[in-house]
């Protein structure tokens, strides 16, 4: 079933076979923990030879490590082994349906998702959109073909995107736990990850109920009346998870488009949609964390003498203060910040401290540090960058010798859909839906070819 109207599809969805080891099965997103082999090597090793949605998916990790030969041979191998799952229907065909699924992690007692297609032609990730799908933050395009070739000649796809819907009401996705479903899994995840429930959702007249669920979220005198705005098409999907893997699969559903010969046909392709978990922000087990940032192989005072220059550049004055513990230097923050400037924690080897910056020229801190940043890697290419879930992670890695870490605020959930609709997509890795194990496990597939 396909609402266009609302850019959404009942997806055929494909399952492991019943019998399979689902906690071997699901691993988390490829695009956590890329600075910790250890936590890739740990679960390889426990997953052994079993299926498992390790051997079809490419762990970040990898992707600065391996040169453009090896990463090829792992595309390759990714691809074989995904139509061998099919071939030896180790993944069977659920037939159109959504799948509801309800996550515990170690930090939340509940989490509620709903696994669904949504329409790529609903979607515009570029400044500015006014699309159904928006990014909520700044899409990089130079990181997507790395990416495009990991989908390409993909026979499937695997979701680890996950998109939020503005719910107060809790209309769509919590009434559905009230009806009686299938149950599909019940299981335990890796690395005391937490637990995941899925049911099946095929009767057509629950789906049509979400749908008109959906639809009435995005009536536009609704929205105006919502978001206090006019003439602007509304926003109903907003990206939480997975921003360039969605922009990836509209970039070569754009290029399929563009090489068709046959305008009509090509728009039955099942590449027109990708498959996501819908998430209310208003859910109660959804929580916004910071994304820090953790630089490496860096001169630190060479960056904060730059730093000092780009600021005042802008006719900012920046300085830090130094100490011997993360709880000062956030009480130093609190201290120097009372008055609209920006403060952003630090660790250096063992020094720890607080850079302020008075009179910032952006709103959020995370944007005044991503702005200098991105300026400082380009001049500086031996030095690289991590986007790091987790305090004990950056304290971690930025005490090492020649690196530093920068400890982050998160942003209040109820602010996003309002933030974007206003003044559109934020700093990229303003915010993580949770900690690094609190991310989708991929589990559910579907064809795109």
């Amino acid at each position: 079933m396909h609402f266009e109207s609302i850019g959404l599809k009942t997806p055929e969805i494909l399952f492991p076979k019943k019998g399979s080891d689902l906690k071997k099965w699901a691993v988390v997103a490829c695009d956590q923990y890329t600075s910790q082999p250890e936590y890739w090597n740990a679960i390889d090793k426990e997953i052994g030879q079993d299926p498992s949605t390790l051997r079809i998916t490419f762990p970040e990790l990898y992707l600065e490590k391996e040169n453009e030969a090896e990463q090829t041979e792992r595309i390759n191998t990714i691809n074989k082994t995904m139509q061998e799952y099919l071939d030896q229907r180790i993944l069977v065909n659920l037939g159109e349906c959504f799948i509801l699924l309800d996550r515990k992690t170690p930090y939340q007692p509940s989490r509620k998702g709903l696994i669904v297609a949504l329409d790529l032609e609903h979607y515009d990730y570029n400044k500015g959109s006014t699309t159904l799908i928006r990014a909520t933050e700044g899409t990089i395009v130079d990181r997507l073909p790395p990416r495009v070739k990991v989908r390409k000649n993909a026979p499937i796809e695997l979701p680890h995107i996950m998109v939020l819907i503005d719910d107060p009401g809790k209309t769509v996705i919590e009434p559905l736990f009230d009806k009686q479903l299938e149950k599909i899994a019940d299981f335990d995840l890796l690395e005391n990850s937490g637990h995941i429930t899925s049911h099946k959702i095929s009767d057509t007249e629950i789906i049509q109920e979400i749908a008109s669920k959906i639809e009435a979220l995005a009536d536009q005198k609704s929205f105006e009346h919502k978001y206090g705005v006019t003439g602007q098409g509304p926003l109903l999907y907003a990206m939480g998870d997975g921003n360039h893997s969605l922009a990836t699969a509209k970039a070569i559903w754009e290029d399929l488009k563009s090489q068709s010969s046959n305008s009509n046909e090509v728009m039955n392709h099942p590449a027109r949609f990708a498959l996501v978990e819908l998430v209310n922000v208003h859910d109660d087990g959804l929580e916004f964390e910071p994304i820090h940032r953790v630089i490496f192989n860096v001169n630190t005072d060479e960056m904060f003498d730059q730093m000092k220059a780009h600021y005042e550049a802008e006719g900012s004055d920046f300085d830090y203060t130094a100490c011997k513990s993360l709880d000062e230097a956030k009480s130093i923050k609190a201290n120097l910040c009372t008055d609209g400037s920006h403060g952003i924690v630090y660790i250096r080897g063992a020094e720890y401290g607080a850079l302020t910056i008075k009179s910032p020229k952006l709103n959020l801190e995370v944007g005044t540090l991503q702005l200098f940043l991105d300026g400082f890697l380009k001049e500086h290419l031996a030095s690289t960058i991590d986007y790091i879930h987790g305090e004990d992670v950056v304290t971690d890695l930025g005490s090492n010798p020649g690196n530093i870490g920068f400890y982050l605020d998160g942003m209040n959930k109820h602010d996003l859909f309002k933030t974007v609709i206003l003044d559109g997509a934020l700093p990229r890795k303003t915010f993580s839906m949770g900690e690094a194990c609190e991310k989708r496990f991929y589990l559910e597939c579907r064809k795109i070819r």
